[in-house]
Parts: C-alpha cells; sequence; structure tokens
C-alpha cells in the first residue's frame, strides 16, 4: 500500500508540504489529558493575539479554497473548523484518546490533521481530483458522491475517505474504540510550512511513543518525493 498527492495537484499546489505518519497499536485506554492541555494552552496563547482567520496557516487554506471555487467561510479546513470551536467555547469534545490528541496538535499548530483506520482502506490512498463517481460515507452511514474535480482522498475501491480536501473527512475509516493501526496525515501550504509540519510531527511522533508505547514510521513528502510505503 502507499500514500500519495496527484501529480496535477501538486501542479496546482507546488508549496504543498504533507507529512505523514504510520503507527501500530493505537487503543482506546489510555490518557492523553497531559499532553492535549499543553497543546490547548499553545493554541489559546496563539488565539489571544488573534482569531483563527487571521492565521497564516489558515490564511494558506482559505486562499487554495478559494482557487478551488469552495467559498472559504463556508467551507472551511479541519484547523480552522477546530480553532474556531475551540475559541467559541475553551474547549473540544472528547471523541478517542489519538482524535484528541491530533486535534490538539492541529489546534496548537493551526495544521489540518487527518487520521485514517488503515484496514478500512482498500489498496493505495490517494489525495486526487474527483471522477464524481467515487463513493462517501457520512459520519450518519448516509452515501454521497463528490463532486466531479473536488479534492479527495480515494482509495483503490474508488471510496472517498475525505471530501473537500481537509474539509470533511468520512466515517467509514474515522478512528473508533476498535481502531489499531493508523495512517495520520499532516497538510500544509503557508510559507513556513516545511518547519511547522516538521515540528507538528515530532511532537505528534514523541506522544505516540510515550502514550502508547507504540514505534512510528513517517515523512515528509515532497514533489521529487510524493510517495509513501506502508
Amino acid at each position: 500500500m502507499h500514500f500519495q498527492h496527484a501529480s496535477d495537484l501538486w501542479q496546482d499546489f507546488p508549496q504543498l508540504v504533507p507529512g505523514v505518519i504510520l503507527t501500530r497499536g493505537i487503543t482506546a485506554d489510555v490518557s492523553v489529558d497531559r499532553p492535549v492541555a499543553a497543546l490547548g494552552a499553545a493554541a489559546a496563547e496563539r488565539l489571544a493575539g488573534t482569531q483563527e482567520s487571521g492565521l497564516p496557516e489558515v490564511q494558506a487554506w482559505r486562499r487554495a479554497f478559494a482557487a478551488m471555487g469552495l467559498k472559504p467561510t463556508q467551507y472551511r479546513c479541519a484547523s480552522e473548523s477546530l480553532l474556531r470551536r475551540f475559541r467559541k467555547e475553551g474547549s473540544l469534545p472528547r471523541i478517542h484518546p489519538l482524535i484528541d490528541l491530533c486535534n490538539a496538535a492541529s489546534l496548537a499548530y493551526g495544521i489540518p490533521v487527518g487520521v485514517f483506520d488503515v484496514p478500512l482502506v482498500s489498496g493505495d490512498l490517494e489525495v486526487r481530483y474527483a471522477d464524481g463517481d467515487e463513493v462517501y460515507e457520512t459520519f450518519g452511514g448516509a452515501e454521497e458522491h463528490p463532486d466531479p474535480g473536488e479534492v479527495i482522498f480515494a482509495d483503490g475501491a474508488r471510496r472517498a475517505h475525505a471530501r473537500r480536501w481537509t474539509n470533511r473527512q468520512s466515517g467509514y475509516s474515522a478512528v473508533r474504540d476498535t481502531t489499531s493501526d493508523v495512517l495520520i496525515v499532516v497538510e500544509a501550504l503557508h510559507e513556513s510550512a516545511p518547519a511547522d509540519v516538521a515540528k507538528l510531527m515530532d511532537a505528534l511522533t514523541a506522544e505516540l511513543r510515550a502514550v502508547w508505547g507504540v514505534e512510528t514510521t513517517s515523512a515528509v513528502l515532497t514533489r521529487s518525493a510524493p510517495r509513501f510505503t506502508f
């Protein structure tokens, strides 16, 4: 199996910096209170000086969404949506220890973080423009088809595991209590993304090892080396 971004997506967004982490042995019976609190405090400090829309990480995704024909205030990238909720409510709902950790990291760094249950992905996973006949399953179990030209995470069975790039993840491969093997995808477009994605991945891998005691395999992908094999 491998993960990659399609060549035409790299052509349209050459500033893209994706990072990928693979780990096995995740469980739902651990506490992430310490890292979640620390990352939340870092996010709150950043938001004290500006709203989420003013962060360079979010602004870069807004420009990308606009370039794809999406209204940035109607379709927000995952990190902006989390930051917006965090600013208004002061916290995020707890879902699963791994999701709670990744959401908190996304808050602190302003960068979208997606997590996929590996056994529920059929074959290779590619971020690409949709043909329109792929199947996307909502968290409520309903099935949809992405719009032609929409950026999706598509597997070998033509299932869309995310719609509108970093806007909406599928419930089909979402992390649940039985999840063990996961693929974590970090994507950024802003000017300092190379350094920031590396820092975010280092923070996540350190916590994965500290909390779950698991080993990780990771890579920062580039246009010349776009594939992560696992």
